[in-house]
């Protein structure tokens, strides 16, 4: 291998971003979501567990039993009873530039039985009209073509231990570990030293270090001695115009070792890498060649079989590990599977809970002032008197003092905030993205300003869909008010937020809620709120005007499931 791979992503444990580990796991899953789906999965509730962990369930089993029979049916419920619903979330996929965000194209097989003729269980994505992706959708599919041969059950089985309660425990060694460790760990989950990472090759006989001299390789720039020392040929000649593409996400230690078992394991010799999920992401064409690998060039029309992420795609929850984050803030499982050794933790175990901001200082003038959050409102040492009568000198061009643009940008979702403030937005706004109510609640509870913006434009109320509307708010520490103990709707409405108000693509929240997949009883409690019906979307394809409710709701019954179809055509 005379030329290689380039890292031409800059870092390539990050592609780039050297900060991308520390927020990629921070908060995927809340530990208030993981505590609820977990009690119901123990208790054998299956769907309950589902529904805490924000997974809507589109299988009917009874059906599978009508049209598959009954050995398919208890099969696939058999499934779905080890089914650890916050952990498959907590896997799937997310965005570079907004880590809470969900972003596969395509749904994925979790299993599927019959002698690959039954039925298949899968998960994918609801998305909103704005093409955001919003949860994800249990489904099972029981008319799905035949599959060509063995290769593909042993595809499905290669990702059990992502949702699998039973397989769980093989995450070390999948992450190309042993069975004493994951790479980079102790058996405790802290993090080697750099003295106690391999400074050579150590030979096959640890496979543990063996990853971490590999990816040593891999991260410092020398990728073509990484895949050379993987046992994996990356030939410039195999790829059009002699360029090999951006390799710097593809782990060449987890691609060796898990191709090479899926093949033993009678896989198949040959299968497809897509490195993004747009249709112009490169395609990898991943072979067995004699003893080795080879990775050439795939044509889009080529039907070879997709191979999953955990097989070649270095997990993030290593890299947040060796960054120094605590694995008591990890899944509790992924926690038992990194960590076999760590004794038992102090507290609940998964992300942390949000907590309140921290008053902070801004320059003003000559002087320094203390701003904070407190009584639902982002609180300065100015009057309202004097806050309107600088606005107006502003507006005549004259100076403007540093706390009136931090409440003119904390009050709009635009411009420049002091940096623990804007950190704060963010935190919040990607916790409410992974259905963080608990963040939300704790965040009003502590005095936050309930009219925060995020940075589409978006209320609290636009975003209600990812959260439950119906849990409770107390007021204040210490304070007594009509908001005690009220539906977080309400008490959104009771502090004055615009039940219609439009966001910067023109949607109203009713608009949002009906597109994002239609949450029943959040649609019914927005109408019964008196939501406009009329002019609460945009057209599509940013045509001209705007679309009401009759016709939203046809549009999104149209492409869901029937029973949910027909409770949303009643709502009219």
């Amino acid at each position: 291998m005379n030329a290689g791979p380039q890292n031409t992503a800059g870092n390539a444990r990050t592609g780039g971003r050297t900060d991308l580990p520390r927020y990629l796991r921070r908060h995927p899953v809340p530990w208030t979501m993981i505590e609820r789906a977990t009690e119901c999965r123990l208790d054998g509730d299956w769907e309950g567990a589902c529904e805490a962990a924000g997974v809507d369930v589109w299988i009917d089993l009874d059906r599978v039993r009508r049209d598959q029979g009954a050995e398919a049916a208890d099969a696939v419920q058999e499934d779905l009873l080890h089914l650890v619903p916050d952990l498959l979330r907590w896997h799937f996929p997310r965005a570079l530039y907004s880590p809470a965000a969900l972003v596969p194209a395509d749904g994925f097989e979790l299993s599927r039985h019959g002698d690959g003729r039954g039925p298949r269980i899968t998960a994918r994505l609801r998305w909103d009209d704005a093409g955001t992706p919003e949860g994800v959708i249990l489904d099972v599919d029981t008319d799905a073509e035949p599959d060509r041969g063995r290769g593909e059950e042993v595809l499905r089985q290669v990702s059990r231990h992502l949702w699998d309660a039973r397989y769980v425990h093989e995450t070390r060694e999948r992450w190309g570990g042993s069975a004493e460790r994951a790479p980079f760990l102790n058996p405790d989950g802290t993090p080697r030293t750099v003295a106690e990472l391999p400074t050579a090759d150590p030979g096959p006989g640890d496979p543990a270090a063996r990853t971490e001299w590999i990816d040593h390789l891999h991260r410092t720039g020398r990728m073509a001695e990484a895949f050379a020392a993987a046992g994996i040929v990356c030939d410039p000649g195999d790829f059009p115009g002699g360029t090999v593409p951006d390799l710097a996400f593809l782990s060449p230690a987890l691609l060796s070792a898990g191709f090479s078992r899926l093949t033993a394991a009678g896989g198949p010799e040959r299968a497809c890498v897509r490195l993004r999920e747009d249709w112009d992401s490169p395609r990898l064409e991943v072979r067995r060649d004699g003893d080795r690998i080879r990775l050439g060039h795939l044509d889009r029309t080529d039907d070879a079989p997709l191979l999953p992420e955990a097989l070649w795609k270095r997990p993030p929850d290593l890299d947040v590990l060796r960054d120094g984050l605590s694995p008591d803030h990890l899944h509790p499982l992924l926690r038992e599977a990194l960590a076999p050794a760590r004794p038992p933790a102090d507290g609940p175990v998964g992300p942390p809970p949000w907590a309140p901001l921290e008053p902070f200082r801004v320059r003003c003038g000559g002087e320094w002032h203390t701003v904070e959050l407190s009584g639902g409102r982002l609180n300065v040492p100015h009057r309202d008197e004097d806050l309107a009568r600088e606005t107006v000198l502003g507006a005549l061009g004259g100076p403007v003092p540093g706390c009136l643009p931090v409440l003119r940008a904390w009050e709009t979702g635009y411009g420049r905030l002091p940096k623990a403030l804007r950190l704060m937005r963010v935190d919040l706004f990607r916790r409410i993205r992974s259905g963080d109510t608990d963040a939300v609640v704790a965040y009003l509870a502590s005095g936050g300003d309930p009219r925060i913006r995020g940075g589409q434009g978006d209320t609290l109320l636009h975003l209600l869909h990812l959260l439950d509307h119906r849990a409770p708010v107390p007021g204040p520490s210490g304070a007594d008010g009509p908001g005690d103990g009220v539906p977080l709707l309400r008490a959104l409405l009771d502090a004055g937020l615009d039940l219609d108000a439009v966001n910067d693509e023109g949607f109203t929240p009713l608009g949002t809620a009906v597109c994002s997949g239609g949450v029943l009883s959040l649609l019914r409690a927005l109408l019964d709120a008196g939501a406009r019906t009329e002019g609460i979307a945009p057209e599509e394809d940013d045509g001209p005007g705007l679309r009401d409710l009759d016709d939203l709701v046809e549009e999104r019954a149209a492409s869901t499931h029937p029973a949910r179809a027909q409770a949303l055509r009643e709502l009219l």
